[in-house]
């Protein structure tokens, strides 16, 4: 088993390394503005090491829907309580911005029911989703939405009507998807932002990067995977703008930060997912469920050019007639599943890869040319405006798609409350695994996962948080022994190679020779990485790539354990499914 277990650099800048076996298979204006971020890396900054001290009540990592939410509804419980909000670049840059396509919720009575939302979730989680958190989102789910709403959400409307215009999507037996034009998550960003300014006692700072979870291994103890009772006391957060080290202690903390597509070439996901809760959970020795899941959107616009993060054309396009073609304008999908273009996200990605292997081409096609340009532009106005940029006019021509990785299905194990197992450290939104998408995620509910478990953590705190003390004795983060980095192509060479480690190896289709030859490669990757984070000062890039290569082991890991074909993970090897189901825990 490779031996990426890294300990913190406090108080022994030496990571641990407990199983050095290689080749077992064991600053921008806080506007909300829908243009993507910059691509990373970004250029190297010099710092001058401060060491600061914060206490806070309530310390949230992240500022997306579930970290948002979180803070506003524990402003409204714990009004005499402090509640600082990290986030590594401004408030309105996450995940949830990215959303196109919208919150699933069961809103016309008369057509739609919970247990056919319940149904179409568990058919797409391919026997791996909890049946119990099924329900428990879908049931409180719709509430959640109103009270987003409330906050001032707005949704579209059918035309000279108050009802709301339904989306359907794959997987989806029904019209059950609220949306804001091809701009959901940019519009409820945008509302969370605008509800959280209004209480006094929630703090959001921004550019802070979240370095390490502080547990009882840096009070000197000695903790390992096995150790009971961990606790979370707080985080260590670089302030990326002065370079100071902040050790911030919390009576609570919540992992709210997104998702880790950036450990692939090609990804839908900001730049500034990079599976940081993950990584910082996991070498606190925390649970990971389910890594091996991970979600690739059969429909990223093809560019030759390059995009990063990839645009793109959200999956309610073939809800609203877009049919998938290959070049000479034939249909394929009915070679794979008889719900054509509309088959869950796993069976279309999968069968795009397929076809593109099979023909040779670097893209597949999704047709609009029948539809009333009208009603598309009114429906999907910036994937048509995107598409017209780089010279494809969606009326006219057909628009090239790929594949690209989306959502991570897994992440921190918690329960129906968002417990983690460690003590004080509760979990929300893509961070974690929650049992609500198993084998693969249904098109939009992601957001609606997000909204109940921000509110059911929350609520779970009362009565808890005031028994929690800070915890004394915290050292500093230990910087000694370390200079600035002599040449930043280590860090952005680094990365360059984890991403092709993972879309060449574990990507859509894997093997067992896959696996293990990027298990081999991640972990002579992991030891020069550890080199520098031994030996140099902390920056954003190197921490970043320190938790892609964590995140992207655990994927592997997760993969090569499992010895079988099922949802998202698909392997030439074992192309079955087994008789009876198990889940990952690393």
């Amino acid at each position: 088993m490779i031996g990426l277990n890294p300990q913190p650099s406090t108080p022994n800048p030496k990571p641990q390394t407990l199983n050095p076996q290689p080749s077992t298979l064991n600053p921008q204006p806080s506007t909300l503005n829908p243009k993507p971020s910059t691509p990373n890396p970004q250029p190297q900054t010099s710092y001058i090491c401060a060491m600061t001290r914060t206490k806070t009540d309530i310390l949230v990592l992240g500022s997306g829907i579930a970290g948002l939410t979180f803070a506003i509804k524990a402003s409204r419980l714990f009004p005499d309580q402090q509640i600082l909000v990290l986030t590594k670049t401004v408030e309105g840059e996450s995940n949830t911005r990215y959303a196109q396509g919208g919150v699933a919720a069961v809103w016309d009575l008369e057509k739609d029911n919970f247990e056919k939302h319940i149904a179409d979730t568990l058919d797409a989680g391919d026997g791996l989703c909890k049946a119990d958190i099924v329900r428990i989102v879908v049931e409180e789910g719709p509430e959640r939405v109103r009270e987003i709403i409330g906050w001032g959400a707005q949704f579209d409307k059918e035309k000279d009507s108050n009802d709301y215009d339904l989306a359907r999507e794959g997987g989806h037996s029904e019209h059950r998807i609220l949306h804001y034009k091809d701009l959901t998550g940019w519009e409820i960003q945008r509302s969370l932002m605008e509800e959280a300014n209004k209480y006094p006692n929630i703090t959001i700072d921004e550019h802070c990067f979240a370095l390490d979870l502080i547990t009882q291994h840096h009070l000197g103890r000695m903790v390992i995977r096995v150790t009971p009772g961990i606790e979370c006391y707080g985080c260590y957060a670089l302030n990326k703008q002065n370079g100071d080290i902040d050790t911030i202690l919390a009576r609570v903390t919540v992992l709210c930060t997104g998702g880790a597509g950036q450990v692939y070439k090609s990804t839908t996901n900001p730049v500034i997912a990079t599976g940081d809760g993950v990584a910082m959970a996991y070498r606190a020795k925390g649970r990971v469920e389910g890594m091996e899941f991970i979600q690739f959107h059969p429909t990223s616009l093809y560019n030759p050019a390059g995009d990063n993060p990839s645009f793109l054309v959200s999956e309610a396009v073939r809800g609203f007639g877009g049919i998938l073609k290959t070049a000479e304008g034939e249909e394929f999908m009915q070679h794979y599943d008889p719900r054509l273009s509309l088959a869950p996200r796993d069976i279309v990605a999968r069968a795009i890869d397929s076809e593109m292997k099979k023909r040779g081409t670097e893209c597949m096609y999704l047709d609009c040319r029948h539809l009333n340009k009208e009603d598309f532009l009114v429906h999907f106005p910036t994937i048509y405006e995107k598409c017209k940029s780089i010279g494809i006019d969606p009326m006219k021509d057909m628009i090239p798609i790929v594949p690209a990785c989306h959502y991570t299905c897994g992440g921190v194990l918690v329960d129906e409350f968002g417990h983690t197992s460690i003590h004080r450290l509760y979990a929300a939104g893509e961070c974690t695994s929650t049992g609500l998408h198993g084998a693969n995620r249904l098109a939009s509910n992601s957001l609606l996962e997000g909204l109940v478990f921000a509110h059911r953590v929350a609520h779970d705190l009362v009565g808890k948080l005031e028994g929690w003390e800070f915890q004394e004795g915290v050292p500093d983060w230990n910087v000694e022994g370390t200079t600035d980095p002599q040449e930043m192509v280590l860090i952005t060479q680094g990365l360059k190679e984890l991403r092709d480690i993972m879309s060449y190896y574990v990507g859509i289709v894997r093997s067992n020779v896959r696996l293990k030859r990027a298990l081999d490669r991640l972990f002579l990757l992991y030891q020069e990485t550890e080199e520098l984070y031994k030996t140099t000062t902390i920056s954003p890039q190197l921490m970043e790539l320190r938790n892609l290569i964590t995140v992207a082991y655990l994927i592997t890991r997760s993969a090569s354990h499992r010895r079988e074909s099922r949802g998202l993970h698909f392997t030439t090897d074992y192309p079955e499914q087994l008789p009876f189901v198990e889940y990952s825990v690393l």
